[in-house]
Parts: C-alpha cells; structure tokens; sequence
C-alpha cells in the first residue's frame, strides 16, 4: 500500500546523507522530494534525468542505509524524475545535415571545356557512366573558382540520374570530419562506418583540410579502403596534388594517387569567353561579343568572377533601358572609359602642319635633316601614342624597317633630355593630338 513518508523521517535521512555521505550530497539534493513509500520501498523524485542517473549510480546504497537509520527497519529506495527524458538529438550524419546541396546547373552539358580542364571533365564523364570501375579513385584538383565543384556535382548528378538506388554521399571534408567526431563523441561509429562505408558513390570537396587530423585520415584510411574493395567510386577534390598537401600520411597520398589525378587548370581567353557565352544564354542574358570579350579579358584566374561581372552588368542595363553594351559593362566593371585612339595619320598632319612638310615627303625616301627630322618625331609619337608594334609604324613610312622605327624612339628620345626646345615641342604635340580626340 502507497502511503506517504513523515516529514521527520524524511529530514533524518537526509541529516544522515549530509553527516555520513558528505562526498556525495550536492546542493540540489534539498530539492530531492519523497513519493512514497510502499512495500518497503521509498520512491524519491528528483527535478531531471541527469539527477536521477546520478542517484541511480552512486547514491541508491546511501539512501538506503540513512532510511533504515531513520526508520529501524530494512528498506530500500528507488529514484525517479519529475521530467521526461529528451529525446535524443538525432545524429547529423544520419540526416541530410551537412550534406551539400547539389545546383541545377552544375551538370555536364553547361560545363565548358577547353585545354585547361579537358582531360578533368573527360575523366569526371567516364567515372559518372562507369562508376567504381573507371578512374577510381578520381582526383580533381585546381585553384579556387575553376570549375572543380561544377564538375564534381555533374558526377553527382549523371549517376543519380542514371541510378536511382545508388547510396549518394557528397559532402565537404570539413563535414566529414565533424561527423566522425560526433561520432565518437556520441559513441556512433557503427552507424557512421555504416553510413559512409556503405555509400556507392563517395564524393567528397576539399580535402586538403584532411591534413593534420591524425584520427580523422585514420578513419578516412579505412573508410577509402573498403569503398576502393567493393568497386565503389570516390571522387575528390582539392586546391593541389596529392602530394602538395602538407602533413597528408603517405599512405593516403599512394591511395590518391592510384586511380587518375586530373588538374583544372587557369583558362585561356577563348575558354573564358566561351564560358561568359554560356552563362549569357543559361541566364537569357544578351550580352554583345565586345561585352563577352572584355569580361574574358579583365578576369582570368576564377570562373565565378565572371559569372558575377555578367551579373553586375545585366543588372545595371536594367536600370537603364535594358540593353547591354559596352559603356554601360565598362560602368558596371568600374572601368574608366577608354580614350580615343590616335591614328598615324593625325600624327602625320599634325607635324607636317608645325614643321611645314608635305605628307608625300614623310612618307617618302628623302633623307635631307628637314624631313627626316620630323619624320623620326613621328614614329617617335605613333610608338608612344599608338598600340601598333614597329612593323606596323615602319609600314606607314614607306614600307620602312622595325629596326630604323626603333632608332627613330631611341633618338628623339635621348634628344629630348637634352633639348628644353625639342621637349615643349613635343609635349605640344602631344597635347594637341589628345585634345583633337
């Protein structure tokens, strides 16, 4: 029968807990209250689980000797909590927490290829219609922005589509690494063994950050092992070779190196306008081809910079009509707007109208000082003024040598250090030729 406990028994046990096991109380046990007692057992209550685990480890043979002290006769007691246990947190890796998303665009069919990444997107291509049998493992590596994560994810991508029961784990080796620790932390290694020992696709970015976690390569050893055995496929990525990544064991390196190590390389002009193209038409943005060019041009070590210039400048022709060209991509870009060109022939008539010269006479074969003189200053001005290389100024002075273009530089040039005179001549000429654009 259930029947309360008197509230002087009750304070004598726990004077005797306080007096006899001093090195257990703890200062919540004042709020430790009686249930009751029935059948020679006391039920105690405590505020939380972790009370009432703490009690049931180390204070149930205490209790029960301070109520036979407080009661003269042979009782034991029992502990429970006046909260529910919580549910347990449900452990990530058995989630899709800290799984990478996979975008829509990242597939093989808008990744653009071309001399620096051929043989990376060729080997990504066989790995995703053959997976655990072609190039496995697959080593993809490159700087930043490149396209390694376009072409991992389109790996991902090809065998999700082409196999729907396949077991698909793509993840940052950040994650992977928080995921083991919790494991161990949670006492989980079964399920995280089985969870990644058992995917048939392991895709993994950045694992560079791998090196220097001793207990984390350990596990990754192992996990490599059994996928690398069961023809499983591994793809991974990482910003250098494998043997470029500092305080990585040896044995990890040899595995790595084992299948096809593939570099994404910086790309050429031509690549990256062809990637600005694409992009253009993915976003039904109509960008003009001296629009398309001059992205290339200004941006050449990582692909998402020229994704984010197109965006800044398909955003700004919004703001004004809608239409792109090349002053308003120059605007967006912050670019100063580019001066006007001086022409040969402007220098031409320019100094044949100081100097009094015919322009046959420049362009001519005479050689006497009064032509020849003005004619040196004007390959001197086409060679500072101009973009035009030494043959295309020879070109316009009678079909003249690079070599006699160059002494022509040299001379005025060393003259006017020499020569206030010949100095203001030039800037004025200069001047005026700027000013006439």
């Amino acid at each position: 029968m259930r029947q309360p406990i008197q509230d002087s028994v009750w304070n004598d046990v726990m004077q005797y807990m306080r007096v006899r096991f001093e090195d257990l109380a703890r200062g919540w046990f004042a709020r430790l209250e009686p249930v009751s007692l029935d059948r020679g057992i006391l039920t105690i209550s405590a505020e939380n689980p972790p009370q009432v685990r703490y009690l049931n480890e180390h204070c149930t043979r205490a209790f029960s000797e301070a109520l036979q002290a407080a009661t003269g006769r042979i009782m034991t007691v029992q502990f429970e909590s006046r909260t529910a246990e919580p549910a347990p947190k449900p452990l990530s890796f058995e989630t899709e927490e800290g799984e990478l998303h996979l975008g829509g665009e990242n597939v093989f069919r808008n990744f653009v290829t071309g001399p620096c990444n051929r043989l990376a997107h060729a080997a990504a291509m066989a790995a995703s219609e053959n997976p655990g049998r072609a190039y496995n493992p697959l080593f993809i590596h490159g700087g930043a922005g490149l396209g390694k994560t376009h072409l991992l994810q389109a790996v991902c991508h090809r065998v999700r589509n082409d196999n729907p029961n396949f077991r698909l784990a793509y993840l940052s080796c950040e994650t992977f690494s928080n995921h083991f620790l919790e494991a161990v932390e949670r006492g989980a290694m079964h399920q995280f063994r089985y969870r990644y020992r058992h995917a048939d696709l392991l895709v993994i970015d950045d694992i560079q950050f791998l090196a220097a976690r001793e207990r984390s390569q350990e596990e990754f050893f192992h996990t490599f092992n059994t996928l690398h055995q069961s023809e499983r496929q591994i793809v991974l990525s990482a910003d250098c070779s494998p043997e470029e990544i500092p305080s990585l064991e040896d044995r990890l390196v040899s595995r790595f190196n084992s299948g096809l190590v593939a570099s994404v390389d910086r790309p050429c002009l031509e690549t990256r306008m062809a990637i600005v193209r694409a992009k253009a038409k993915l976003r039904c943005i109509d960008a003009p081809e001296d629009v398309v060019k001059l992205i290339a041009a200004r941006y050449d070590a990582n692909v998402r910079e020229l994704t984010g210039a197109l965006h800044k400048i398909d955003l700004l022709s919004q703001t004004q009509g809608g239409k792109i060209d090349l002053n308003i991509a120059r605007e967006a870009l912050g670019m100063p707007k580019p001066q006007t060109q001086v022409a040969i022939p402007d220098i031409l008539n320019t100094v044949a109208t100081m100097y009094n010269v015919r322009l046959s006479d420049l362009q001519g074969k005479k050689r006497t000082r009064s032509i020849a003189f003005p004619r040196h200053i004007c390959m001197y001005l086409a060679r500072e003024l101009t973009p035009l290389s030494l043959e295309e100024i020879g070109g316009y002075f009678g079909g003249r040598d690079h070599s006699t273009v160059i002494h022509a530089h040299r001379l005025i040039g060393d003259r006017r250090k020499t020569d206030d005179q010949l100095d203001q001549t030039l800037d004025k000429l200069r001047l005026t030729l700027r000013n006439n654009h």
